[in-house]
């Protein structure tokens, strides 16, 4: 079940939303628990052992972090077996397959591969759950001593399938203690609106173009429908996430959490280092505080600093996907980064129209790297993409990216607005107004029309 649907905004929130707001304050953190619990198992339908193992892991890192507590001597050990368990699991449904195809290339498919399923939000829940026995073993936070209040905390269906990745310090005071508000719940379902329209009206629209492209094959298409096609992807992928981050945070809003911000319209950035700074926010931030820190950070020198970033670079990409486009595409943005670092990025910062034009060129090439695993394809279309390159087939459609230009520029014009902080800008000072109000249940019934005609498709991060 995916908030872009019909079943989840007419069926699952209302009948949660009436549950939670009657039941009293105690009481709470069960609904959440045990309405997050049910949301989840109604994705893993198929699956549903998995829901057995995810109960185990919030069962067990709730234990691991009273224990790192309460015995000081040994506190490392529990630490070090808290981080094992959990990265096991990730490790073994996530990377098995890879790691099994990796060694039968060597040695002749020496060891059976079988398709594993990926349990949903597994990448999400293992860093919450880490960063949260790692902040207890810091001191940065209290061990939860009420597993109904971690259990909440872990499981809730806001944030639990694709983040924000919410630190337990940043929500601890809340679990135990909010306030709820009429306002409160407006504003929130305001933001959810926003994120749907994102998601249904952006995102699902414009990412028709690319699947259409993989419809007609790379090595079909001409140069300026692939330099449409990445762009395409690029919008899709943004407004894809960062529309359920907002849908995310809105229903936090509404069940009285404030949710760290996940974008900063990193379309607008000078370079990749800023751009991933403005990025999935909670990721980026994980990494630096659990991954960069602990190995010195920037503050033993150059060599010190390029190897821990190259450290953190290939974890990136290895937490998006189990592929060697994405190992390919982390090593791609390291370099990059470092690049600008040491040579380039005072000049871009300085010169904004030549950063800019970099940051419209290099977005939809990493995005591309990105999205296509397969890297003989991935080699076509690069290859697609110059048009001065001898080309051993040509586009079987003469004028194709006129044909989908017509269809699809609507689309692009609205991806290219939608990125700048102009729309937010105006919605600060519009948003108290009926106008408002009508302009957003414009949104939503709109959104309701394209999810009732089957015009949908599942969130993107959902795979990583």
């Amino acid at each position: 079940m995916v908030f872009s649907s019909l079943e989840f905004i007419f069926l699952f929130l209302p009948a949660f939303m009436l549950i939670y707001g009657t039941v009293p304050t105690k009481y709470k953190n069960a609904v959440i628990f045990g309405g997050s619990v049910v949301f989840y198992s109604i994705g893993l339908r198929k699956t549903p052992v998995y829901i057995l193992l995810f109960l185990l892991t919030v069962l067990f890192n709730f234990m691991i972090a009273e224990f790192i507590e309460s015995f000081r001597k040994s506190r490392r050990l529990w630490l070090m077996i808290g981080i094992i368990f959990n990265f096991w699991w990730l490790i073994f449904f996530k990377y098995t397959g890879f790691i099994f195809e990796n060694i039968n290339l060597v040695f002749h498919d020496a060891l059976p591969l079988k398709d594993i399923i990926l349990p949903i939000g597994i990448s999400f829940y293992t860093f919450q759950n880490v960063s949260y026995i790692v902040d207890v073993y810091r001191k940065k936070a209290k061990a939860e001593k009420n597993l109904m209040n971690y259990g909440a905390y872990i499981s809730m269906f806001p944030q639990l399938i694709a983040g924000p990745i919410v630190k337990y310090e940043t929500v601890s005071a809340q679990i135990k203690k909010r306030t709820h508000s009429i306002s409160q719940v407006e504003s929130g379902l305001k933001l959810f609106t926003i994120g749907l329209g994102y998601k249904v009206l952006i995102a699902n629209r414009i990412g028709g173009l690319w699947r259409e492209i993989g419809n007609i094959g790379f090595m079909s298409i001409s140069s300026p429908l692939a330099w449409m096609g990445i762009v395409a992807y690029s919008f899709q992928l943004y407004f894809d996430f960062c529309g359920y981050s907002y849908m995310a945070i809105g229903l936090g809003r509404v069940m009285g959490f404030e949710f760290p911000k996940n974008f900063d319209h990193p379309y607008m950035s000078l370079t990749m280092g800023e751009f991933w700074r403005r990025w999935h926010m909670t990721l980026g931030t994980w990494f630096k505080e659990y991954i960069y820190f602990p190995l010195g950070g920037s503050k033993k020198g150059t060599k010190a600093t390029v190897r821990n970033m190259f450290v953190v670079w290939a974890f990136t990409g290895l937490w998006h996907g189990a592929s060697w486009n994405f190992i390919i595409w982390g090593m791609v943005l390291f370099g990059l980064i470092m690049l600008e670092r040491f040579v380039i990025g005072d000049f871009l910062e300085k010169h904004k129209a030549v950063g800019h034009l970099y940051m419209i060129l290099v977005i939809p090439l990493t995005w591309l790297i990105f999205a296509v695993t397969d890297l003989h394809q991935l080699g076509t279309y690069f290859l697609r993409l110059v048009p001065f390159i001898p080309q051993k087939t040509y586009a079987v459609m003469e004028k194709d990216y006129v044909k989908y230009w017509g269809f699809y520029w609507k689309y692009f014009l609205a991806g290219l607005f939608f990125s700048t902080s102009l729309p937010e800008k105006i919605y600060k000072k519009i948003k108290n107004s009926m106008f408002c109000v009508i302009l957003l249940l414009i949104v939503f019934w709109c959104s309701v029309y394209c999810m009732y005609q089957g015009m949908n498709d599942p969130f993107m991060y959902f795979r990583f």
